[in-house]
């Protein structure tokens, strides 16, 4: 009855290895992209236009002239007010961000030229605790504004943060009005202030200087707020409208001015200084 058997071929399983981090998905539309074809197009998903975070020294290198950023306060970094301590103490929580990031705090200041435009600009590193701003972010966001009304030049913030920095209590609420305060007296001065809202931008940051600009520019697509929405759908009893809370939803309804792609970022900020700000060039 040996016909009647069929004969089995024996199968060979190829399997391909693939190389780690050859690959990412993309938080947005959900395909897996080339990480070097992201690379290239400044971590930009070419199917979907969803700006990837990228670091503050990424960022600098963008949108301020090559050789041109000379950083200020360096040395501010946080204290530990309350001897705050969950799963370890605050303090060695800061030390790990640190080693982890390669930064001392969660924002860079500095000098800068854009387009050969003075000015000074800070910017936020979500890699850094979450972005979070704590009492050291406020003091350095507030040193920035000062800087710029002695200099009589633009200043120009990157917001990228989840908001306060909790293990500081009221230190870092307090920084809401204190960086708000501050950016008063930069317009009383009469000092153009432009904000660049990233993905994400959220809690105290939003509450405070990021939403307080002249002009406020946001990448597409970024996460913007104070509190999230399945937060606020619990409070409301309602559904949120569709893409609530990003870029071009804040633009439609009139909470930003500008929505920007990361390629053309640089040189919209040149035309905006040169066309609002005295500053010389």
């Amino acid at each position: 009855m040996a016909w009647f058997k069929k004969t089995r071929e024996q199968k060979i399983d190829k399997k391909v290895k693939i190389p780690e981090g050859l690959w990412v998905k993309c938080e947005n539309c959900k395909e897996i992209v080339y990480k070097k074809e992201i690379e290239k197009n400044l971590k930009v998903c070419p199917k979907c236009n969803y700006h990837f975070r990228i670091s503050a020294m990424e960022r600098l290198d963008l949108i301020v002239d090559e050789g041109s950023f000379v950083e200020i306060n360096p040395e501010v970094t946080s204290g530990d007010p309350l001897g705050f301590k969950d799963t370890i103490p605050y303090r060695d929580r800061v030390k790990e961000y640190q080693k982890r990031s390669g930064l001392r705090e969660a924002i860079i200041t500095g000098d800068a030229l854009i387009n050969g435009y003075p000015v000074v600009i800070a910017v936020m590193d979500f890699s850094f605790h979450g972005g979070s701003m704590g009492s050291a972010v406020g003091e350095k966001i507030v040193r920035a504004a000062e800087l710029a009304m002695e200099k009589k030049i633009p200043l120009v913030t990157v917001a990228s943060s989840g908001g306060a920095r909790m293990q500081e209590g009221i230190f870092s609420l307090m920084q809401m009005a204190k960086t708000s305060a501050a950016i008063g007296r930069l317009k009383e001065a009469g000092i153009l202030y432009i904000s660049i809202l990233s993905d994400p931008t959220f809690g105290g940051v939003t509450a405070s200087f990021a939403m307080l600009g002249d002009v406020i520019i946001a990448e597409p697509k970024s996460l913007i707020g104070f509190a999230g929405q399945r937060v606020i759908e619990q409070t409301i009893k309602q559904q949120l409208p569709e893409n609530f809370q990003r870029a071009e939803f804040f633009l439609e309804h009139g909470m930003i001015d500008m929505v920007v792609d990361r390629k053309d970022l640089k040189e919209t900020l040149g035309m905006l200084i040169g066309h609002l700000s005295s500053a010389p060039q």
